[in-house]
């Protein structure tokens, strides 16, 4: 487990100035929903003493990678607690593991702390309980606002419940998001734009709105298989992501993210410090991190841990930590994944990330004809040194980039 801590005093001011985020797993579910491929697993009985105890000894072992408070190198911007269902977490395990991230990082003075929640476990004693802990914002996995597509879903909670527990979130918390789960099997473009009016009539700040995709390994897959559903075709599908995207935008909504809306100044900064290619630390089973010292032009380095609780927990309380994958990442794949991120997301490749990252403004990372092909086709925009999708181009942001990265610069000596 090779150490990545700055040593010299100028690389240190360097990295302090690139944030960080972290990422605390909580593997465990009441209930696995069908068309969910995550890491997530039921169980009857969970040692709450004991994860608690390893979530906080994986932490300490792994923050030495990226530097800590001692050294002023690098400040902790966000932190979230996702899963599974992190709500079924006891606060106290939330309130040690920030504890422990409070020694070991410079924490941002307005740092944003995320608990992912089901409506099932929505508590307002227990919700209070997590806000002491140190939680800011809950994201809150609603998926459906009608109880028949809720039942499709897999869903434990209807949808009186699940307004329910918003209402008892938003007692807590200033700021709350919540999942819906679109281009179900016989969803229409009028029932969907109900649907989405519904939402806004609930003033959320934030709304991920995320189209069903059909993954390998769910139970979703072998019905699909069977022909028991069907969803939209590509057509009907882009129909859906369009109207989602004019009418959120109408609301004062508009899409920071492909699937991410959000009044202005309410973007989750978590999410961006994936999809700006910034640094982030993952603990807890099966998460994965991409790590550095933080300055220009640092090589990253790519880890996960063991997906499996009962494997992890083992790892951890022997050797400290459960890394399963410690690798660097080869700078072509660091392009690879900085522009599969970048594009994402309404500010796209920007000078200074590019700088930062490659040494290199973004239009100097591609062979001209080829940006200049998907500027002209209105796929692409550049505004400045920076390149973005245009509306059209997050469409078919698949192609697009595929596009963009065949035609990347050899970063070789850069």
């Amino acid at each position: 487990m090779a150490a990545l801590l700055a040593t010299d005093p100028t690389a240190r001011a360097a990295a302090a100035s690139d944030p960080l985020g972290l990422y605390v797993h909580w593997p465990f579910c009441r209930a696995k929903c069908p068309y969910c491929d995550f890491n997530s697993h039921v169980s009857d009985s969970v040692d709450h003493a004991l994860w608690r105890n390893l979530l906080v000894r994986e932490l300490e072992t792994l923050a030495p990678r990226v530097g800590g408070a001692a050294d002023g190198t690098r400040r902790l911007v966000s932190i979230f607690f996702g899963g599974g269902t992190p709500s079924l977490m006891e606060p106290e395990t939330v309130a040690d593991v920030l504890a422990a991230a409070r020694r070991l990082f410079r924490f941002n003075n307005d740092i944003e702390i995320t608990l992912e929640a089901n409506p099932t476990s929505v508590e307002a004693a227990k919700m209070a309980a997590f806000r002491q802990a140190g939680i800011t914002r809950v994201s809150l996995g609603v998926q459906a606002l009608d109880d028949a597509s809720l039942r499709f879903l897999g869903r434990e909670h209807s949808a009186a419940e699940a307004l329910a527990a918003l209402d008892a979130v938003r007692a807590q918390f200033d700021t709350v998001s919540f999942d819906l789960i679109y281009a179900r099997p016989e969803q229409d473009l009028a029932g969907w734009q109900r649907e989405l009016e519904r939402a806004i009539a609930l003033e959320p700040v934030h709304l991920s709105l995320y189209q069903l995709t059909i993954e390998p390994t769910t139970p979703f897959y072998a019905r699909h298989a069977r022909g028991e559903f069907a969803l939209p075709d590509d057509d009907g599908a882009a129909d859906l992501y369009e109207a989602t995207q004019e009418i959120l935008g109408r609301a004062g909504l508009p899409a920071y993210e492909v699937s991410n809306h959000a009044r202005p100044g309410h973007e989750c900064r978590h999410n961006l410090v994936y999809w700006r290619y910034q640094d982030y630390l993952g603990i807890g089973p099966g998460a994965h991190g991409r790590l550095s010292d933080g300055r220009p032009g640092a090589a990253k380095t790519a880890t996960r841990t063991h997906r499996a609780p009962t494997i992890w927990l083992d790892r951890v309380a022997r050797e400290g930590h459960a890394l399963v994958d410690d690798a660097p990442i080869p700078r072509d794949e660091a392009l690879m994944e900085a522009v599969l991120m970048g594009l994402r997301i309404d500010e796209g490749l920007t000078e200074d990330r590019c700088r930062h990252l490659f040494g290199a403004a973004p239009a100097d990372l591609f062979e001209a004809p080829a940006l200049e092909g998907l500027v002209a086709a209105g796929f692409l925009e550049t505004a400045g040194a920076d390149i973005r999708a245009t509306a059209a181009g997050r469409a078919r942001l698949d192609a697009v980039t595929a596009r963009l990265l065949q035609h990347a610069r050899p970063l070789t000596g850069r």
